[in-house]
């Protein structure tokens, strides 16, 4: 289990309200057996739309980690794919004005964070990414915050999440694979199930 206590790197924003999940990641790619590869298609429609200028294609923002957006973000169906393709592309956190709310719980599944500003502060960060799309920017649980050298703005999670990410606890499969001694106690006290049964 790793605990998500900050992330830090460059940023890149995807502006719009209400941009669902089937923008995010077309259903023609939910087909696949894994997720490896959903990366290359994140917001595939919208990149072929938009002829190269759409964010996820602009050279200045290859590498980025955080993505910054606006009201509603991942609403639409619950595809645990969209989150997934947007970790596979590398975003590790997203800050947004608000989140639907599978879409965020799909999110911390996988550890990503999802953090909930003012719209003040979205375009604060929007524009600060236009202006300087190399620079850093830090989303830290800790403090609730998003900073960098010039500029901090408060942010909000659940609480409950927010622990989660801090003590790790948001892997449910890695909890199972540290706690395997109390898990085959348990089953051996319910009557059901047969442990050791070949």
């Amino acid at each position: 289990m790793s605990e998500v206590k900050a992330v830090s790197g460059k940023a890149i924003a995807v502006m719009g309200d209400d941009i669902d999940t089937d923008r995010i990641i077309p259903a023609r790619y939910l087909r696949c057996v894994t997720f490896d590869g959903l990366g290359e298609h994140a917001f595939a429609d919208d990149r072929s739309q938009s002829n190269g200028t759409h964010p996820f294609d602009n050279p200045q923002h290859q590498g980025a980690s955080i993505l910054v957006t606006n009201n509603n973000f991942g609403c639409g169906s619950s595809r645990e794919h969209a989150p997934q393709a947007l970790s596979k592309w590398g975003i590790k956190a997203i800050v947004g004005q608000s989140f639907a709310e599978i879409f965020f719980g799909n999110c911390v599944a996988i550890g990503v964070p999802c953090v909930i500003a003012s719209p003040e502060s979205v375009k604060q960060l929007q524009t600060l990414i236009s202006e300087n799309p190399q620079g850093e920017i830090t989303v830290d649980l800790l403090k609730m915050e998003v900073k960098n050298d010039n500029l901090s703005v408060p942010v909000q999670m659940n609480e409950g999440s927010r622990q989660m990410f801090l003590n790790g606890t948001w892997d449910n499969c890695g909890q199972l694979v540290n706690n395997a001694e109390s898990v085959k106690a348990t089953a051996t006290k319910l009557p059901y199930i047969d442990w050791y049964a070949a």
